[in-house]
C-alpha cells in the first residue's frame, strides 16, 4: 500500500473510532475495567454521612476539628490486544472483511484506553507469534498500532490460540486487561491456556464472524476454500439438507465455544461483519 493511501486510511479510522471512544465508549470502558485498588488522595473536613473509620485522627487532633482521608481508584491500567491475523480474517460477504472489522475494534479500544491514560500493547498471532508491540501510552503509539493493523502481512496462515495464550502469560508480567480478538475457528486445545491466562489477567473474548459462517445462503453449487489450509471443496447450497446440517454443526460449535468461555470465566461478545459493532461492545461493557 502506498504511503499516502495508508496515511489516508489511518486518518479515516482515527476520526471514526476516536469519536466513538470519546463520546460513547470512554465512560463505559472506565466502568467496565477497574484499576488495581485504592490510593490515598487527600484529607478534607468531615461531612455528616462520612464513615467514622475514614477519619484521620492525627490531622483531627492537630486542627481540633474532624478530617477524613479521601481515596481514589488507582486508574492506570495496561491493555493488551491479542489479534488473530491468520488467513481466515480475509473473509467477508457483506460490508467488510473480518480483518477490517478487527482493525476498527482495536482502534476503538485503543482510543478508549488512551482516554483513561492506560498503556496499550498488541500481540499479532497466527499459529505462531507474528509480532509483539510492547504496551505504551500516547497518540503516536496508537496510530502506529492502527498502521500495523492495516498493513501487517503475517508469515503463517493457520491459527493456534494455545501458542498465543501461553506467550501472553509468559511475556506480560503485570496484570492487564486483555482483548482476545479472533473468529475462534481453531481446535479447542487452548482451553487450559485460556483458564490460566484469565487467572493472571482480566481477559475478554471478541468473536468476529460473518453471517454466512453461521448459515449458508442458497446460491447453488459453489466452490469453497479454506483460507488457512487452502483446501477446496464443492458444495451444493441448493440442497436444503446440506444447508440445515451446516447450520446445526455451526450451532453446536457455538455452544461448545460458549461453554469454554463460561468454564474459563471469560466474558465474551460475538460481533458480525454486517452489523454495527457499537451495540454488542456497549452491551459487553455494561454487563461487566
Amino acid at each position: 500500500m502506498e504511503t499516502a493511501e495508508l496515511l489516508k486510511k489511518v486518518r479515516k479510522i482515527e476520526i471514526k473510532t476516536r469519536g466513538l471512544s470519546s463520546h460513547i465508549f470512554s465512560g463505559e470502558y472506565h466502568s467496565a475495567f477497574k484499576g488495581r485498588g485504592m490510593a490515598f488522595s487527600e484529607v478534607r473536613e468531615y461531612i455528616p454521612g462520612d464513615e467514622i473509620r475514614s477519619i484521620d485522627w492525627n490531622v483531627t487532633a492537630r486542627f481540633n476539628t474532624p478530617y477524613v482521608k479521601v481515596f481514589e481508584e488507582e486508574r492506570e491500567l495496561t491493555v493488551v490486544l491479542m489479534v488473530d491475523v491468520s488467513a481466515s480474517g480475509a473473509f467477508g460477504t457483506n460490508t467488510q472483511f473480518k480483518q477490517d472489522l478487527i482493525t476498527e475494534l482495536c482502534a476503538v479500544v485503543a482510543f478508549s484506553a488512551a482516554q483513561n491514560n492506560d498503556k496499550i500493547g498488541v500481540i499479532f498471532f497466527s499459529d505462531k507469534i507474528e509480532k509483539f508491540i510492547p504496551p505504551k501510552k500516547g497518540k503516536s503509539h496508537i496510530l502506529r498500532i492502527i498502521r500495523e493493523l492495516i498493513e501487517f502481512k503475517p508469515e503463517n496462515k493457520r491459527t493456534n490460540l494455545e501458542v498465543a495464550l501461553k506467550y501472553l502469560t509468559n511475556v506480560i508480567k503485570k496484570r492487564s486487561i486483555v482483548f482476545l480478538i479472533s473468529d475462534f475457528f481453531a481446535d479447542t486445545e487452548y482451553k487450559d491456556a485460556l483458564k490460566i491466562a484469565n487467572k493472571k489477567h482480566d481477559l475478554v473474548a471478541l468473536r468476529i464472524i460473518d453471517k454466512t459462517e453461521m448459515e449458508l445462503p442458497n446460491v447453488g453449487v459453489i466452490k469453497l476454500r479454506d483460507n488457512e489450509t487452502g483446501k477446496l471443496v464443492w458444495a451444493d447450497t441448493g440442497d436444503k439438507l446440506f444447508r440445515k446440517q451446516f447450520a446445526v454443526n455451526q450451532l453446536k460449535f457455538e455452544e461448545e465455544l460458549k461453554d469454554i468461555f463460561n468454564r474459563s470465566g471469560v466474558d465474551a461478545a460475538k460481533i458480525f461483519t454486517h452489523e454495527n459493532y457499537v451495540i454488542p461492545l456497549m452491551n459487553l461493557f455494561k454487563h461487566r
